[in-house]
């Protein structure tokens, strides 16, 4: 079972950081997410403190992975503690320097950039394009020659490394969309010297996430250590590496490597190359740093089964049923000490709207609290208004102080964001 820290049971009742999660509720409401800033930034830090005693002479750069959890609230705490971005669209980009993470901090991944999308990012003045095709170098040359500026570029390499993760969440073998395969990178690297106003001056590699093991980073690595020695040979700049950001989180029985552990493959197999390491974590600085927090709707009885109906679905938080994935879940008062089997399900009218099945949980009856853990990433980024259901709000935590950082809209917000044409 998954331990969250700054999340507790004291006294049987559940506390985030200082604050009863029940005061909480009563306050907002459920569905609502819940983030423990000092979480997030214990995290971050923890990433400095690995890479800075593992390779300490050593540039290196985190880019937080915006797409992981996108709130204002999280990038600002990411930016004052010296958090670069990891984005993959020009909202993300927006949102970045919202938060007043420096563009030149920013590392612009994705499989579909746009012309205008290039143009805001090469306007705003970001570190680097991490390309995914010949085609986007290309459309990026062009770009930027039309505006007179320089584009700093590193190819995505694709180097057919199996990441040992869930199949719709490996992004590194040969089948999947991402990146220039590395047997084709040298002509790739070969075509981008050759084409106006672009600098080559990196490599970049990601081959998935929530990886649980070393040995998958390694491999790619060394590919990786080994291409960048050949494109220099080549005549090639290389003075980054971006190393991506797999790194996964604990979410029942996983047992994760340490950071430390992650950085000392980075300076085993990348060190010697006296390159600017850029690192990517997205998942491992917020899954579990945040929460979602449900009531108890009703308890059913069926034919062979209880069901744990809750007023969270689907919509509110998808892993379970896009991934199959598993989430801790446990009641909030865990003050009644008997267990009972349940199917944790939502509102949503999919059978999919399922959380667990044949679920152990403390006994729980209309109205209780539950909680479900480690959705601090890909949870509120990913819900939808789905069934008109109003997304859940996202509350911030801090010592004893907490604050609503995403409300809860209002069903007229929902509706009136249609328009109906005269002519209906």
């Amino acid at each position: 079972m998954t331990t969250q820290k700054h999340f507790s049971h004291v006294n049987g009742k559940m506390l985030v950081e200082n604050i009863p999660l029940s005061d909480i509720a009563k306050q907002v409401g459920t569905p609502f997410y819940c983030y423990s800033n000092t979480a997030i930034s214990e995290n971050y830090k923890d990433y400095q403190q690995a890479f800075s005693t593992v390779l300490p002479d050593q540039d290196t750069l985190i880019c937080y992975a915006v797409k992981a959890n996108g709130n204002q609230a999280v990038l600002s705490t990411l930016a004052k503690l010296g958090s670069g971005a990891d984005v993959v669209s020009i909202g993300e980009i927006r949102r970045a320097r919202a938060a007043g993470i420096p563009a030149n901090k920013i590392v612009y991944s994705g499989v579909a950039k746009v012309e205008p999308e290039i143009e805001y990012a090469l306007n705003e003045g970001i570190f680097q394009f991490n390309v995914e095709s010949e085609p986007e170098l290309e459309l990026i040359s062009q770009v930027a020659t039309r505006l007179n500026k320089e584009a700093a570029i590193a190819f995505r390499i694709n180097p057919d490394v199996c990441a040992n993760t869930h199949a719709k969440i490996s992004t590194g073998k040969a089948e999947n969309k991402f990146g220039v395969p590395i047997s084709k990178a040298r002509i790739a690297y070969n075509r981008a010297a050759s084409l106006p106003n672009i600098k080559v001056q990196g490599v970049d590699v990601h081959i998935g996430s929530q990886l649980t093991q070393l040995a998958p980073f390694e491999e790619a690595y060394k590919r990786i250590a080994q291409l960048i020695i050949d494109l220099r040979s080549d005549g090639h700049n290389i003075s980054v590496v971006d190393i991506g950001g797999g790194l996964g989180i604990t979410y029942n029985d996983e047992v994760i490597p340490s950071k430390q552990a992650y950085a000392s493959i980075a300076k085993k197999q990348l060190g010697h190359l006296n390159c600017k390491i850029i690192i990517e974590p997205g998942r491992s600085l917020l899954g579990n740093a945040g929460i979602l927090v449900s009531s108890v709707v009703y308890v059913k009885t069926g034919e062979e089964r209880q069901f744990l109906i809750l007023d969270a679905g689907m919509n509110d938080m998808i892993r379970p049923s896009m991934y199959e994935a598993h989430h801790e879940i446990v009641a909030v008062d865990q003050s009644q000490t008997d267990l009972k089997t349940y199917d944790v399900v939502g509102p949503v009218c999919e059978t999919g709207d399922t959380f667990a099945k044949a679920r152990q949980v403390h006994e729980s009856k209309s109205g209780d609290l539950i909680a479900i853990m480690s959705c601090g990433a890909y949870g509120a980024v990913m819900a939808s208004t789905y069934n008109t259901r109003m997304l859940a709000p996202e509350i911030m935590v801090k010592g004893s102080d907490f604050a609503v950082v995403r409300a809860r809209p209002s069903y007229d917000e929902i509706i009136n964001a249609d328009s109906v044409p005269s002519w209906v």
